[in-house]
């Protein structure tokens, strides 16, 4: 599906920065931006990315912080039937 299919089912920009301990220096916070379109409130895809870090990053998680942004409101999208061109 293309972006604009996806917002128009209902799903959003969601953001998320991932704190993380290093494997070998566990003082030491790194960072990790993600973000895919994604279902609020349940966030289907960010809790399989979360899963999927818990299972195969060796980096444990120290926090996650996420932000979810509908791009595209029901009421915001219409049908355009024409186009005029004014030179």
């Amino acid at each position: 599906m293309t972006e604009t299919e996806l917002m128009l089912k209902g799903y959003g920009l969601t953001t998320a920065e991932f704190y993380y301990r290093m494997p070998d220096y566990r003082n030491v916070l790194n960072s990790f931006v993600w973000q895919d379109y994604d279902l609020a409130p349940d966030h289907p895809r960010l809790f399989e990315f979360v899963e999927y870090w818990q299972r195969e990053i060796e980096g444990p998680l120290h926090s996650v912080r996420f932000t979810h942004r509908k791009m595209i409101a029901p009421g915001e999208w219409r049908n355009v039937t024409g186009e005029f061109n004014l030179h």
